[in-house]
């Protein structure tokens, strides 16, 4: 006769996340159970960067990809496979995935527009001739222009951490100046939405949308306070370096 399994192994299969939670509570307790949710849950998030969910979340159908490639074009002319290369390194993790036809893409259409230009410069033996893009003064004023826009939330959290990437590089604009900007006016809309919020003749439900603009600008506050915690060391380390 085999080994009887314990009373609680038999009882009825659950559905959902209650049959997860009884499967793991029989196989080494509730502390292990949460360890193993969290390793699952850790190669999903995994999983999906890998496949490029989490980039297309950032960059489809994002405009602003257009100034990020002409801000990094302000630091010198470059090739597109330099661009995108410094675009990866940009993002992190995200840039994994990223597609490297878009950054060509991108730079047609720049072109097309007036805002880039371009030259076939002779490759190396081992490659073929390449395109050098570079700005035109139209390009330029547009890299000004967008260096100072600091309306919210249209700087999603992707094109703002770009932008002080591409501002740093090319030495366009302090990016703690640039995360001070933001935060000012992010603190002027988190007052209105505030002051709003105060009308007891809203309605309830109404509300609702407007405590969620509230919590959400107090994430981005938090989130610029990280910003500006992590230019200025840099920026202190930098200056170090250089005396």
């Amino acid at each position: 006769m085999g080994r009887q399994r314990p009373a609680t192994c038999r009882a009825p299969a659950l559905s959902g996340e209650g049959q997860g939670q009884q499967y793991w509570s029989h196989h080494g307790g509730q502390a292990e159970c949460e360890q193993r949710r969290t390793e699952i849950a850790t190669a999903e998030v995994d999983s999906a960067i890998a496949s490029g969910y989490l980039l297309a979340i950032h960059l489809r159908g994002c405009g602003w990809v257009q100034d990020v490639v002409l801000a990094m074009l302000a630091k010198e002319p470059a090739h597109g496979y330099e661009l995108r290369g410094r675009m990866r390194d940009a993002l992190g993790p995200l840039g994994e995935a990223m597609n490297a036809g878009q950054i060509y893409v991108t730079l047609t259409r720049l072109t097309k527009a007036g805002l880039v230009t371009s030259e076939r410069v002779e490759g190396l033996p081992d490659r073929p001739d390449r395109r050098v893009h570079a700005l035109t003064p139209a390009g330029q004023q547009r890299v000004g222009a967008w260096l100072t826009e600091v309306s919210w939330p249209k700087p999603d959290l992707t094109e703002f951490h770009l932008k002080l990437v591409a501002a740093a590089a090319a030495r366009l604009a302090d990016p703690v100046a640039l995360v001070d900007a933001q935060r000012r006016e992010v603190l002027r809309r988190l007052r209105d939405a505030q002051r709003a919020a105060l009308d007891r003749s809203m309605d309830p439900v109404a509300g609702l949308l407007l405590e969620g603009v509230v919590l959400r600008l107090r994430a981005d506050l938090e989130w610029l306070e990280a910003c500006e915690r992590i230019w200025t060391a840099r920026d202190r380390t930098g200056r170090k370096a250089g005396a």
